[in-house]
């Protein structure tokens, strides 16, 4: 069975769906026993990111997200998902996150700034729409993603991580941020997968199929 947390934030039922159309039953749950005894764990999120550490400490599951973790079990955070499982993040001040992966959380630098080619471009924040996959290592749920695939994504946040090893997908916007991140059992990713019709059910079936 897989748990996707609900906290008050997020796109829970679309991700929800999205598993159920990859063939997997997921169930929404703010029950920290249920998530402890889920076979995987899924943290969506949508938002900014200190009303959603708030929530999650109010709902008392920052120690079911931590102990899930540890247990080895697979776990998916996607887009905001991804962000909490950071030191801090810059959103908004400085504010706490899970601590889970080293490093922060910061904006993109404006509408405009500098392109990967050094031509000055107007670039919307947020980052919103399709853009493309650079693999650094391959996560066994995008086994089936080729190099320089499009995927949907909507932040105005990335990560960056102190250990770049952790480091599984970049992708251009301004500068090559990452998109993705692999270490051990977590897999965390700023794209929605659940938005990313055929590839990225491939990511919710592959994601289903992993062993603990």
């Amino acid at each position: 069975m897989i748990a996707i947390i609900d906290y008050g934030m997020g796109n829970l039922r679309s991700v929800q769906k999205g598993f159920e159309h990859a063939g997997h039953e997921a169930v929404v749950t703010s029950d920290a026993k249920t998530i402890l005894n889920a076979d995987k764990v899924v943290l969506p999120g949508v938002g900014a990111f200190p009303d959603c550490m708030r929530n999650l400490e109010e709902y008392g599951l920052i120690d079911a997200v931590k102990k899930s973790i540890q247990t080895g079990k697979p776990f998916l955070g996607i887009c905001l998902g991804l962000q909490l499982l950071f030191t801090e993040s810059e959103e908004f001040g400085i504010s706490k996150g899970l601590d889970i992966i080293k490093g922060r959380v910061i904006r993109f630098k404006g509408p405009e700034f500098e392109t990967r080619n050094s031509k000055l471009e107007t670039l919307k924040v947020p980052h919103m729409g399709w853009n493309s996959l650079s693999f650094k290592r391959r996560p066994p749920a995008l086994a089936d993603v080729p190099e320089n695939s499009h995927v949907y994504f909507v932040h105005s946040f990335h990560v960056v991580p102190e250990d770049k090893a952790v480091i599984a997908t970049t992708t251009p916007y301004g500068i090559e941020f990452v998109s993705s991140i692999w270490k051990d059992n977590i897999l965390a990713m700023q794209f929605h997968p659940e938005k990313s019709q055929v590839l990225g059910l491939s990511v919710l079936k592959r994601f289903g199929e992993q062993k603990t």
